[in-house]
């Protein structure tokens, strides 16, 4: 009986060793755990520490949200090239110039954007002043469990995160959750 002869495809050395690289990628991804959602507050649970948040600014200077401390700050999570952040910049900026005497701080993490964009973006909007953490790779963003743009977390003075919203803030979810924790 003769039996048919099977070939085993041969895989040469680079193939190899960009399928290991690329499943290595896969597995990395899909194994990395972005910090849990800071829901726990919204819950009712304990609210959850804010995730590191530091490095050099747009303008070149350096935030650092550790030492805001003692502050209450709104980190808001936007990009040049999404309307809706375009919309809601402006209500931020006036919410930053109304309520800092009392202790707010906005930041903004501007995601996956060129810094030319984003400077004619904070023009356009009034928001010259705003302090810009650039994340062009999204890093930063996954960290603090971003699942989109815009996307806002309010830190409390304790650096906790005690509420979020996805999508555009308006001024009444301001009034209710910012105003209470500059009242504290």
């Amino acid at each position: 009986m003769i039996r048919p002869r099977f070939r085993t495809p041969r895989v040469g050395p680079a193939l190899a060793l960009a399928l290991t690289a690329a499943l290595g990628t896969v597995l990395a991804l899909g194994l990395r755990q972005p910090a849990p959602p800071p829901d726990s507050a919204a819950a009712g649970g304990m609210p959850a520490p804010a995730p590191a948040l530091a490095g050099a600014t747009l303008d070149g200077g350096r935030f650092d949200l550790a030492d805001a401390r003692g502050q209450v700050v709104l980190v808001n999570v936007f990009a040049s090239w999404c309307g809706p952040c375009r919309d809601e910049l402006p209500l931020l900026v006036d919410a930053d110039r109304r309520w800092s005497p009392q202790g707010l701080r906005l930041v903004g993490l501007n995601v996956r954007d060129g810094a030319d964009a984003v400077r004619a973006l904070l023009e356009q909007t009034g928001a010259q002043g705003l302090t810009v953490l650039p994340d062009p790779d999204g890093t930063r963003a996954v960290d603090w469990g971003v699942r989109g743009v815009p996307e806002t977390f309010l830190v409390n003075r304790d650096g906790r995160i005690v509420d979020r919203q996805r999508g555009v803030v308006t001024g009444q979810w301001l009034e209710q959750r910012v105003a209470p924790l500059l009242a504290r």
